[in-house]
């Protein structure tokens, strides 16, 4: 049997919360923090921009209107990722 198509992504993804520090993000049930001081380019970003991302499981987000891309690895382990995007 093979399947036509790759089916639907069920995986829970959004933005909690903003703040003046940066932002929450929800990934199925686990919660992560993109700091505005670590990623100063969403600091300047639109709420409505700030929304409108895209989660590539297992580990992968995408803000296409700035042209970012985040793994969660390095959310999770940011001293293992001493490059801060610029």
């Amino acid at each position: 049997m093979s399947l036509k198509s790759s089916g639907t992504n069920i995986s829970a993804c959004e933005v909690t919360d903003i703040n003046k520090n940066g932002i929450w993000v929800l990934i199925d049930d686990k919660e992560y923090f993109i700091s505005f001081s670590d990623y100063p380019a969403f600091k300047n970003m639109s709420v409505k921009d700030i929304f409108d991302f895209e989660y590539y499981p297992p580990s992968h987000l995408r803000w296409e209107k700035i042209d970012a891309d985040i793994e969660l690895d390095a959310l999770e382990n940011p001293e293992q990722f001493p490059l801060l995007f610029q």
